[in-house]
């Protein structure tokens, strides 16, 4: 599977987006149980037929593009030929504050490529994007990942306590990061909060880290441009104030994180992954959740 995945990283991206948008609608139309967990979501979520559509062909260009991502060759810079970035002057100025800047970046468009962009573009003026990271139970899939988690510019640390405090240090230093704070985390690391019209288990490790550290926060989205031409960057301030108050319910806290991902999916409803199982029951999980004051 990885000699696959290397030549697949050859091909370039345009014609994989192009195939991938194929392989979208080809699971579409073959796989009932998808079609109708997709259709279901997006449109007890409010969206139409019109509006959710493109995200077909957006699921299969999303798995289309992970072989060169995961592996295209080290040291290649591709920021000035596929990615268009909009936006960044709040960050940056955040960032020149050195209070540390947490990206909220949920399942939407290509989170994978907005870490390494991010990390690449940056990484000379204010050192590698830190950020969380999960091994897959399956070794060949670690082995490919790995090749990502790897590059210039990223800094990985587990999904542990030992993790999330050295993820606490990296943005009492400045530093900066990026969740995906639209999945649901197991029992016990999460309360219960609005999302999309429907009561969801959702994070409260992204709250905490923004309250404990007063790191700013921000919604980013990596957009991918019709026709293969790449990609669109932007990032905007989060607007409330519940995610970082420190005496604010984690309730609160939750449903405002949830409010502002709403937000960004409403802007683009056709590259979010409608299938994901986002209301399902927490799973018990050894907890790893932030102690209060933990890393401190």
């Amino acid at each position: 599977m990885t000699v696959l995945f290397r030549l697949l990283a050859r091909i370039p991206l345009p014609l994989m987006h192009r195939l991938g948008v194929c392989f979208g609608w080809l699971v579409w139309w073959t796989s009932p149980g998808y079609r109708q967990r997709f259709k279901a979501n997006a449109e007890a979520a409010g969206f139409t037929p019109r509006q959710y559509r493109p995200a077909i062909g957006a699921a299969g260009a999303m798995v289309s593009e992970l072989p060169w991502l995961w592996l295209r060759p080290q040291g290649e810079s591709v920021l000035p030929r596929v990615v268009r970035w909009e936006g960044l002057e709040a960050f940056e100025t955040a960032m020149a504050e050195r209070k540390g800047v947490i990206f909220i970046t949920p399942h939407l468009g290509s989170w994978e490529m907005y870490a390494q962009a991010m990390a690449e573009r940056y990484l000379d003026i204010y050192g590698p994007l830190t950020a969380l990271f999960r091994p897959s139970r399956k070794a060949w899939i670690a082995e490919l990942v790995a090749g990502a988690r790897d590059r210039a510019g990223l800094q990985t640390l587990p999904t542990s306590v030992v993790g999330v405090r050295g993820l606490m240090r990296a943005l009492r230093n400045g530093g900066y990061t990026g969740l995906l704070p639209d999945q649901v985390p197991p029992l016990g690391q999460g309360v219960w909060a609005p999302f999309l019209g429907r009561p969801a288990y959702t994070m409260t490790l992204l709250p905490r880290l923004a309250q404990q550290t007063g790191a700013k926060v921000f919604l980013g989205v990596c957009e991918r441009l019709p026709g293969g031409k790449g990609y669109a960057i932007r990032c905007e301030p989060f607007e409330g104030t519940a995610l970082n108050d420190p005496k604010a319910a984690p309730e609160a806290a939750a449903a405002a994180m949830n409010a502002g991902i709403e937000k960004l999916i409403r802007s683009l409803p056709g590259q979010y992954v409608w299938d994901y199982a986002r209301y399902k029951e927490p799973k018990a999980e050894r907890i790893h959740a932030l102690a209060d004051g933990g890393g401190r």
